[in-house]
């Protein structure tokens, strides 16, 4: 199967780590913009963004293959 159609499989694990990868880059971006507008200190807005990317992608993740097994 081609990654294009893994892709398209709604339940596939593949589509589900694509999804949970590319939306937290876009709300990481976010918090650090945050994190940086509160704090002012670029080092700080990054460790926050980057502990919030780890956390929140697997948690996406575990999330999305809940969701795929409820039927």
């Amino acid at each position: 199967m081609s990654l294009i159609s893994t892709l398209k499989d709604q339940t596939s694990r593949t589509r589900s780590l694509a999804k949970a990868f590319t939306w937290r880059i876009t709300a990481t971006l976010t918090t650090a913009m945050i994190a940086y507008i509160v704090t002012g200190e670029l080092g700080t807005a990054a460790i926050i963004g980057g502990i919030e990317f780890v956390l929140k992608f697997i948690m996406y993740y575990g999330h999305e293959r809940a969701w795929n097994a409820v039927r």
